[in-house]
């Protein structure tokens, strides 16, 4: 864990356990925010036919065959999860050859990659209906990583990566294609 993301969570425990040692559960928050520490970037890896997304009844961004990648960035997330990321996606071999296998990746076939934000992938429901966002990142924390991210992919492949636009309202429409739809975790490293 790097210096800023120990900063964040020690702000974050002083801040729970002034506010929850009034009401008596600060130890049940004190289990979600020791959570924190274990948790990282999370994506949602789709293999696509096509993409795009929508904002306000306009296009702004759309690929042919690639990846749709919903990144979701917590707050202890940096700049090392990024790299692992984009590292593994770049070579993930889960386009088909010749042969119909899957043995071909987003270099290997000069493919697309569209990257959208989307916080509710660290959306927790162990209480309740309503699922908590505590652990997403908030947006001053995590519009950085996820330009990063996005420059970061976009230097590992040979064109320019289609973005969504953060903290919008966005509609996102795909053909998954086959559907392949993988899920990674920087924290699991898998």
């Amino acid at each position: 864990m790097n210096i800023h993301s120990q900063r964040i969570l020690t702000d974050l425990f002083i801040t729970s356990i002034n506010v929850y040692r009034k009401h008596n559960c600060w130890q049940d928050h004190l289990k979600e925010i020791l959570e924190l520490q274990d948790s990282r970037m999370r994506v949602v890896l789709q293999r696509v036919s096509q993409a795009s997304v929508t904002v306000e009844e306009v296009i702004i961004s759309s690929i042919k065959e690639g990846f749709l990648i919903l990144l979701g960035i917590e707050e202890a997330d940096g700049h090392e999860d990024i790299e692992w990321l984009v590292g593994k996606i770049v070579k993930m071999r889960i386009f088909d050859d010749e042969d119909g296998k899957m043995n071909r990746s987003l270099l290997d076939l000069n493919a697309e990659a569209l990257v959208v934000s989307q916080f509710t992938l660290h959306g927790s429901t162990k209480k309740g209906n309503r699922p908590s966002f505590i652990k997403a990142a908030r947006p001053n924390h995590a519009e950085p990583l996820y330009e990063t991210f996005c420059e970061t992919l976009s230097k590992e492949l040979p064109r320019p990566v289609g973005r969504g636009l953060f903290g919008a309202m966005m509609q996102i429409s795909l053909i998954n294609n086959g559907p392949v739809t993988i899920t990674m975790d920087s924290q699991d490293r898998q």
